[in-house]
């Protein structure tokens, strides 16, 4: 059962002592008090764990605080919509808002390499008026002798020029909980210039004990890549473990799932998905038509297929478009087959932005 409270009340304030009095006559239950933050208002809800069956609704019902009170039915008790019945808030996080009615562009990195293409690829997207990006410091590479990122010793030079740059948001990917405490430790020393997303990858989809860590930590929010060969609902799962430890902020990634099926993609494209997990969740949905395709391929009308693949997202209702740039692909340490160079930058943004005003006006019919 989630009771949900009128808008801004106080995660320790009467009201939630109210709905916790009531609780506390039912044994059975364990109450959990989550609160977070939508783009005008702070929820609180408080969640009954246990068997809640035998619980009343009406004594909550009956509380002036409480708006709502839901039975919990399906198995994402804390990232599940609940059959519509629970609206998808979204978080603010360095300025921007992040939910299921939002954009954001990810142009970047795959892997950051040297000093020179971080400042190339930050002052291009400074150019482009965009503040976020990706940039890979830490890459678990199918070969042991494939290029694996240069750690944490990029870190305070990626920083400093992020924040020389304007750029806002950057997503990196972790692979462990060290990972995490040094990107704390680089942000800090350099006077947090910007912030961070925590992604984790396709490879640790369901490292659990990550999983668990990065929820534990609330200062990142948290980009989850659907696992390459597993169901959506285990991905889904994953990211009930990231919010039952408490970080509620996450975004979840389509990056194309491994079909068997060989040539022309690295993956199969998955985009039809994105109204699939907005339907489910509360979670906004980010693709990746990089890691999809897995090549800059041109089609016979003189796009990409990374072109092509991007609208297919947004015109699904992406939030979020993670996508690799490079100042010279073809001397990429990691994915250069697949990166889009800085000059193709531009087009991309404005392309991306159309087919989003073509979606925002058909959702406007509804």
């Amino acid at each position: 059962m989630i009771i949900i409270l009128t808008p801004d009340v106080a995660e320790d304030g009467a009201e939630v002592a109210a709905v916790l009095s009531i609780v506390a006559r039912f044994p059975a239950v364990t109450p959990k008090v989550h609160a977070y933050r939508g783009a005008e208002h702070g929820v609180v809800e408080v969640h009954l764990v246990g068997d809640d069956k035998s619980v009343p609704e009406e004594p909550f019902r009956q509380l002036p605080c409480v708006v709502q009170v839901v039975r919990v039915s399906e198995k994402y008790r804390l990232i599940g919509r609940h059959g519509a019945r629970i609206d998808a808030i979204g978080f603010e996080y360095r300025g921007l808002r992040f939910g299921q009615d939002t954009l954001h562009l990810f142009p970047g990195l795959c892997a950051v390499d040297t000093r020179e293409n971080v400042d190339k690829m930050f002052a291009a997207l400074a150019r482009a008026k965009i503040k976020t990006t990706r940039a890979g410091a830490y890459k678990p590479r199918t070969s042991p002798y494939d290029f694996q990122g240069l750690g944490a010793e990029c870190l305070p030079w990626v920083f400093e020029s992020a924040g020389r740059h304007g750029i806002e948001i950057i997503a990196m990917e972790i692979l462990r909980e060290k990972n995490i405490d040094e990107i704390v430790g680089a942000l800090r020393k350099a006077g947090n210039p910007c912030g961070v997303f925590l992604q984790i990858g396709t490879r640790n989809a369901q490292n659990f004990e990550l999983l668990r860590y990065a929820g534990q930590q609330k200062e990142f929010p948290v980009l989850y890549k659907r696992g390459m060969g597993i169901t959506i609902e285990e991905s889904l799962n994953a990211c009930e473990y990231i919010a039952s430890e408490g970080n509620r902020n996450i975004m979840f990634c389509l990056r194309g799932v491994k079909s068997h099926l060989g040539e022309p993609h690295r993956n199969f494209v998955d985009f039809a998905h994105v109204p699939v997990v907005k339907r489910l969740t509360r979670l906004g949905v980010c693709i990746d038509p990089s890691h999809s395709t897995g090549r800059r391929a041109v089609a016979p009308d003189g796009l990409t297929e990374i072109h092509h693949v991007t609208a297919q997202g947004i015109i699904a209702g992406a939030n979020m478009v993670l996508v690799d740039f490079h100042p010279a692909p073809g001397a990429a340490l990691c994915d250069g087959p697949q990166a889009l160079t800085l000059e193709e930058l531009p087009a991309f943004a404005e392309d991306a932005m159309k087919v989003r005003a073509c979606y925002e006006s058909r959702v406007a019919k509804t």
